[in-house]
């Protein structure tokens, strides 16, 4: 089973998966940044800046699961914000065309409480750095925010504002199932 942790950044996806872990040791952890920033290194920026507007980036993201998926049988926790309708459909849909499970989780939360956290944030220890990062991040709230209008079928959605992470990560457990299998018709 492949776990996508979607939502807003700064709205809980990191925390989830660390509790998810502590919960469930034998999960795997796929975080897709660090492609990103690989892929910058490697060529030029897409006109909007966001690495994930190139198709590299997608393109090694999904090659870097199923190789994953090759080789260790254990679910694969990805923490990765995902909003753009054509991405979702390329990365999770073409993960599930190739055979994967694939559960994905849309965090959302109050713009109010996601606004205050992402200005609470250390996100790098250069200060100058950090200010972009937060800048950036306050930049996407309404866009990230919006998309959970357009979440594929399917998508199940957690409220991080009103759960503790260890109640977010019992719901995520129970919608694995006893087989590791998401239960149909479950919540």
């Amino acid at each position: 089973m492949i776990i996508w942790l979607n939502g807003p950044f700064g709205s809980g996806k990191t925390t989830l998966a660390q509790k998810l872990r502590e919960r469930k040791p034998n999960l795997l952890l796929f975080d897709p940044e660090e492609i990103g920033f690989i892929v910058k290194t490697m060529v030029p920026q897409a006109p909007s800046g966001d690495y994930q507007d190139l198709p590299l980036w997608r393109g090694m993201t999904a090659a870097a699961l199923i190789e994953i998926r090759k080789h260790y049988s254990q679910d694969i926790l990805v923490p990765m914000t995902l909003v753009s309708p054509d991405y979702l459909d390329e990365l999770l849909g073409g993960l599930r065309r190739r055979g994967e499970d694939v559960l994905h989780v849309f965090l959302t939360i109050d713009e109010a409480v996601l606004r205050e956290r992402i200005e609470r944030q250390i996100m790098a220890s250069d200060r100058a750095r950090n200010e972009r990062i937060r800048d950036w991040r306050l930049a996407q709230v309404n866009r990230c925010l919006a998309a959970r209008e357009i979440m594929p079928d399917g998508t199940r959605f957690l409220d991080t504002g009103l759960d503790t992470p260890e109640v977010l990560a019992d719901k995520v457990l129970g919608w694995l199932g006893a087989d590791g299998h998401i239960p149909s018709g479950s919540d």
